[in-house]
């Protein structure tokens, strides 16, 4: 695990080795153990940069040094991530006749792009994003993982190519002055969306989307490819009966779990009580009976959203040493500036602080590692199930009769109710043309009065709301097409941003075992009913499969919290000092502080239901006067 960037330039400049070094001290927490730096002179004259900082997780010695050049000297190759069956390519290798010389997973990769090349991506179990500098191509091939576990920011203009994995180094590294990008403010601010594609916050910047490999050209100065070498299947396979079905996700999940484990530090897990976390705990302790367990939980005291009683519950059945850590509104004041910077950007809502402190905890407790759940939702389809997608199937395959009792099974499970029931029916059976009329009934308005909307307007900034209508050829398929698409942009992107950001704040490594391209592509080839059943069940057929690993009273949950924080508590009980912050918008153009306050009163005084909003204000508005001021 590791921090990774480089700089080219067509030019040489005096002011790059001040440049580099800031950017390397930026990604010091992404590794701390170690950090290398190299220069190269194309044969046109340009100036390239690879560095790298370690965080020791495979092969403690100083073989695992990065930059790794390659036996005959072709390639150089910076690499931040994870290769979990590198024991098994390593050995695949061997017998074509490939010499090792350490114990790292880096040689194995950089082995396997050698032989293999750009097959060898489908070959890999692992989160990863790194680097390959072709010295007889002169090329810079760009890769990163299929659901972007590990980031990748990277800018180009004018013939220079920079790259980092935190957006704060390339910064640095970059050297131009940040300005705000506006379109992705106003995605953030009024549907909270972000990290669904190439955009990030600073104009300019760049994400290497999920799944995607990138290469420039080092004599032309400029990108060249960039393509998908992999993007989720949605077609059924439906040769398996539900008992085998639930068996192959068994074995798979066991074989993830496993894989995961391989590291030559300690390891823990975060368990915030739900099926997802609890089945990695269990997994652990059902594959290693006699090993050490360690548990890292944030729990909500006195409050509706406290998981501690399941945190107990499976602790208990795993025998795992438990660490908790409790947080209040005093606490996230106190940490809310160093969260913004951790982040480097604008984020969902306060859980992510929750998050943030498990990490902290593990760290003080000397845990490197840890496994997290997430992931889960998009494979299974969690949350509340997807109904909308899930009803719009079955009216498409005229099943009525299941459609019914579907809504009818659906409303009672808890926080759902006839009204969403009934909402999500209309949604999914309304066709695709008459849908734009719906969105008063789901989302907020596209253009509130507390944005200067004609100042977007005349920015070219579209105003938008973030209603889909389907297009592709998923009839009958629509949880399984909503399933993919939010592993690669709508939904699992962001989440992993928050876990990667707050992980490495603290010199921890966290890995996420639900997410392998085989386990996608085993789940999404499943009929639908097998995911989210006609009773309304999520995950049903991974529930199945975890029964007898997992105690029943967790399987049989219908709730879903996780390390959520009681939010509009806190926040209410925040509101004196948030106000005054909402109050330096004065000078930001495309905000109307006056009427951003006035919503903002409302919405504390109860006068207004509460949302997410608040939190998007608050969070945006601090993040952008630390950053631009």
């Amino acid at each position: 695990m590791c921090g990774i960037l480089g700089s080219f330039s067509q030019y040489s400049s005096s002011s790059n080795g001040e440049r580099l070094q800031a950017a390397l001290q930026a990604l010091h927490h992404r590794g701390p153990n170690d950090r290398g730096l190299e220069n190269f002179t194309t044969v046109t004259g340009g100036q390239l940069t690879l560095g790298q900082t370690r965080l020791s997780i495979i092969d403690l010695s100083a073989a695992g040094h990065q930059p790794m050049h390659s036996p005959d000297g072709r390639f150089v190759m910076v690499f931040n991530g994870e290769i979990y069956n590198y024991k098994e390519l390593r050995q695949k290798l061997k017998q074509i006749g490939l010499t090792f010389h350490t114990e790292s997973d880096t040689e194995v990769l950089l082995q396997a792009w050698i032989h293999w090349g750009e097959s060898c991506l489908r070959r890999l179990v692992g989160m990863f994003a790194f680097v390959i500098y072709d010295m007889q191509l002169e090329k810079i091939t760009c890769v990163r993982d299929a659901f972007g576990i590990k980031p990748f920011f990277f800018a180009e203009e004018g013939g220079q190519f920079v790259f980092a994995s935190d957006i704060n180094a390339l910064l640095e590294l970059w050297g131009q002055p940040k300005k705000l990008c506006l379109q992705r403010a106003y995605d953030y601010l009024v549907q909270g969306v972000y990290d669904n594609n190439e955009l990030t916050f600073i104009d300019g910047v760049k994400h290497l989307m999920p799944g995607c490999l990138m290469e420039f050209d080092l004599t032309k100065g400029c990108v060249t490819k960039n393509f998908k070498w992999w993007e989720p299947a949605t077609k059924e396979c439906n040769d398996s009966s539900f008992e085998q079905a639930t068996e192959r996700v068994r074995e798979q999940f066991l074989e993830n779990v496993k894989l995961h484990l391989r590291s030559d530090v300690p390891i823990g897990a975060a368990l915030s009580g739900g099926i997802d976390s609890s089945s990695i705990v269990c997994a652990m302790r059902y594959l290693e009976p006699k090993a050490d367990i360690y548990t890292f939980s944030y729990i909500a005291k006195d409050s509706p959203v406290s998981e501690e009683k399941w945190i107990d519950l499976i602790n208990k059945h795993t025998c795992a040493k438990s660490y908790k850590v409790v947080a209040n509104e005093g606490d996230l004041l106190r940490d809310l500036d160093d969260l913004i910077q951790t982040q480097g950007e604008p984020f969902g809502s306060s859980s992510i602080y929750a998050q943030y402190r498990v990490f902290q905890l593990a760290k003080q407790n000397g845990i490197t590692v840890t496994l997290d759940g997430q992931g889960a939702d998009e494979l299974l389809a969690g949350y509340s199930g997807y109904p909308v997608q899930r009803m719009q199937s079955l009216f498409e395959q005229q099943d009525l009769k299941t459609l019914f009792s579907f809504t009818n099974q659906w409303k009672k499970c808890p926080g759902r109710g006839s009204v969403k029931a009934y909402k999500c029916l209309g949604a999914g059976i309304v066709p695709n043309n008459l849908r734009p009329f719906l969105k008063n009934l789901f989302i907020n308005s596209s253009k509130p009065s507390w944005l200067n909307n004609e100042f977007l307007l005349e920015h070219d900034i579209t105003l938008k709301t973030n209603l889909q209508t389907q297009v592709s050829d998923n009839h009958g398929r629509r949880v399984v097409e909503a399933l993919a698409s939010s592993l690669q942009s709508e939904g699992l992107p962001q989440l992993l941003r928050h876990g990667d950001r707050n992980s490495m704040r603290f010199s921890v490594e966290s890995r996420v075992p639900f997410l392998t391209p085989p386990t996608a592509d085993l789940l999404l080839s499943l009929p639908e009913h097998y995911l989210i059943s006609n009773n309304g069940e999520t995950k049903s057929v991974f529930r199945a499969a975890m029964r007898g690993i997992v105690p029943d009273q967790i399987l049989d949950r219908r709730d879903k919290i996780g390390f959520e924080t009681p939010e509009k508590a806190w926040l209410i009980a925040m509101a004196p000092i948030f106000r005054k912050w909402l109050e330096d918008t004065r000078e930001i153009e495309f905000i109307n502080t006056n009427e951003l306050l006035i919503e903002f009163d409302l919405i504390i005084a109860e006068k207004k239901p509460f949302t997410f909003q608040v939190w998007r204000w608050v969070n945006f508005i601090r993040w952008h006067n630390k950053t631009f001021n």
